[in-house]
C-alpha cells in the first residue's frame, strides 16, 4: 500500500462551517457604495480583469453567507491579488502541490486566487524553490472564507489596537488596516524574507502598518497592551504562549487556530482578565503550527518499522479505524488524551477507498496501524503495533473515555491560561480534562 500522504489542513482550509446569512441582494450602485472595486476607465485589460475578479469572490463569498457584515467594505476593498506572488503552489485535483507561474499560466493563476481556496506561497521555510514541491507547507494564502471567519472571531471594534502574530503575505494585516487604522495594527513575522515581502506588498496597496521581523511567540511589547491578538499559526492546545496573554488589555480578546498532535484544526477565542486568558472552541480552523511548536517527523519510519519489525505484534478490534480519525470530535478527544500521540491516513491508490490509520509517538519509537474500506463496515480490523506504548490500546481507551462522557462535541471544550498553568475543561472551568500544562 503506497499512497498519497493525508496531511491536517495546514493551508488553513475551511471544514464546511457556515458563518451568519448576509444575502442582501444588493443593486450594483449600492454595492460600489459599499467600497467593492470596479473597474475604472484607463486601466489596462489585466488589471480590470482583476478588479472584475476580485468583486465576483467577494460576491459569491457573501452569496454564501460567508462574508461578516462588519468586515464586508474591507473584504471588497483588499484585492486578494496584491498579496499574492506570481509564483506559488496549488492542490490540483488529487490534492498534490502543483507549481503556478502567473508570467506563464495568468488565467491558473488568477482562478487559484479569486476562488476560495488556500495558497502555498513558502515550502519547507524557504529551503525549496519554486517550481520544486514539498509535502511541508510553511507559508500560504488562507482560504479567504476562514480568514473572514477569524475576523469575525476576533470582534474587533474602531480604537481597538491589534497584533498579528504571523504577518504571512501581508493579506490579514491589510484587511485589519483597512478597518481599525494602519496606526492601530501590529504585525509580527519570524521569516525575514516574507516579512520584506509582505511590506512591500502593504506599501505597493497603501497599508502601513507596523511589520516587525521578529518571534511572534513573543509578541511585541513595546506597542503593548493590545485591545485585540490574533495569530494564524496554529497553537497546541495548553501551549497558549503567555506573552500574548500578558500583552492582552483586560478585557481583550485572542484568536488563534489550535489543535492537538492528533488532530489540528480549531479555531479559538479567549477572554483577558487581570492576566487569565479563558475561552472555548468557536469554529474550525486548520493552519500550519508555529515553527517551536512542530510535532516531529517520522510516519514513513515507524509506519515501515510497524510492517516489517518481529517485534510487531497483531490483534483484532471491533472500533472501527475511522471512527478515530474521521470523527473529529472523537480525534479531538483523542489528541486531548493521547498528548503525544500523532495520526496519519494512507490512501491506497490501488483500491480506491481502502486507507490505512497509522498512529505513532516519535519521543517512544511506538507505532500502530489498521486498515478498512470507506465502502465497508466490518465486525473485526486486524491492528498492529510496534515499541513500548501499544498506542492503539491507549487510543481505544481514549476514545472509550469520550464515549463514556457523552460524546462531547469539539465546542463543549474550553482553555484556561495562567502565568502558571494552563488547562482543558470541559462545559465547565472546573471540569478540568488531563492534567495542566
Amino acid at each position: 500500500m503506497v499512497t498519497a500522504y493525508d496531511t491536517a489542513g495546514s493551508l488553513g482550509a475551511d471544514n464546511g462551517q457556515t458563518r451568519g446569512q448576509n444575502r442582501s441582494g444588493r443593486s450594483p450602485a449600492s454595492a460600489q457604495a459599499a467600497g467593492e472595486p470596479e473597474a475604472r476607465r484607463g486601466q489596462t485589460g489585466s488589471k480590470a480583469r482583476q478588479v472584475r475578479q476580485q468583486h465576483d469572490l467577494v460576491a459569491a463569498l457573501r452569496s454564501a453567507g460567508k462574508v461578516p457584515s462588519a468586515w464586508a467594505a474591507a473584504f471588497a476593498a483588499v484585492d486578494r491579488g496584491a498579496f499574492v506572488p506570481d509564483r506559488m503552489w496549488c492542490d490540483d485535483e488529487h490534492g498534490r502541490l502543483r507549481p503556478v507561474d502567473r508570467r506563464t499560466a495568468p488565467e491558473q493563476w488568477a482562478a487559484a486566487v479569486y476562488s476560495d481556496i488556500p495558497i502555498a506561497t513558502q515550502l519547507d521555510d524557504g529551503r525549496v524553490d519554486w517550481p520544486d514541491t514539498s509535502p511541508l507547507v510553511t507559508s500560504s494564502a488562507s482560504q479567504p472564507s476562514v480568514v473572514l471567519a477569524m475576523l469575525d472571531a476576533l470582534d474587533v471594534h474602531h480604537g481597538d489596537t491589534a497584533l498579528e502574530i504571523g504577518t504571512g503575505t501581508g493579506y490579514n494585516a491589510a484587511l485589519l488596516a483597512h478597518r481599525i487604522g494602519c496606526e492601530q495594527v501590529t504585525t509580527v513575522e519570524l521569516d525575514p524574507a516574507l516579512a520584506d515581502q509582505a511590506r512591500s506588498s502593504l506599501a505597493k496597496a497603501g497599508a502601513t502598518p507596523n511589520v516587525v521581523h521578529a518571534d511572534g511567540t513573543g509578541g511585541y511589547p513595546e506597542h503593548a497592551p493590545y485591545d485585540r491578538v490574533i495569530a494564524t499559526a496554529a497553537v497546541l492546545i495548553g501551549h497558549v504562549p503567555y506573552a500574548w496573554v500578558a500583552q492582552t488589555r483586560h478585557g481583550g480578546r485572542i484568536v488563534t487556530p489550535a489543535g492537538t498532535a492528533f488532530r489540528n484544526g480549531e479555531l479559538m477565542a479567549l477572554t483577558v482578565h487581570h492576566g487569565t486568558a479563558t475561552g472555548r472552541i468557536v469554529d474550525d480552523a486548520a493552519f500550519m503550527r508555529l515553527r517551536d511548536q512542530r510535532t516531529p517527523l517520522g510516519a514513513a519510519r515507524l509506519s515501515t518499522l510497524v510492517d516489517e519489525s518481529p517485534a510487531t505484534t497483531e490483534s483484532v478490534t471491533a472500533i472501527s479505524p475511522g471512527d478515530l480519525v474521521f470523527d473529529d470530535d472523537c480525534a479531538f478527544a483523542v489528541g486531548l488524551l493521547l498528548p503525544d500521540v500523532q495520526s496519519s491516513v494512507w490512501w491506497d491508490d490501488e483500491q480506491p477507498g481502502r486507507f490505512e490509520v497509522l498512529l505513532f509517538d516519535v519521543a517512544s519509537d511506538s507505532a500502530a496501524t489498521a486498515v478498512a474500506e470507506t465502502s465497508r463496515h466490518d465486525d473485526r480490523y486486524q491492528v498492529r503495533q510496534y515499541g513500548p506504548r501499544r498506542l492503539w490500546d491507549e487510543a481505544e481507551a481514549a476514545r472509550a473515555w469520550w464515549v463514556g462522557h457523552g460524546r462531547p462535541g469539539r465546542r463543549r471544550f474550553g482553555l484556561t491560561v495562567t502565568a502558571e498553568h494552563q488547562k482543558v475543561w470541559l462545559d465547565d472551568t472546573t471540569n478540568t480534562v488531563g492534567g495542566p500544562t
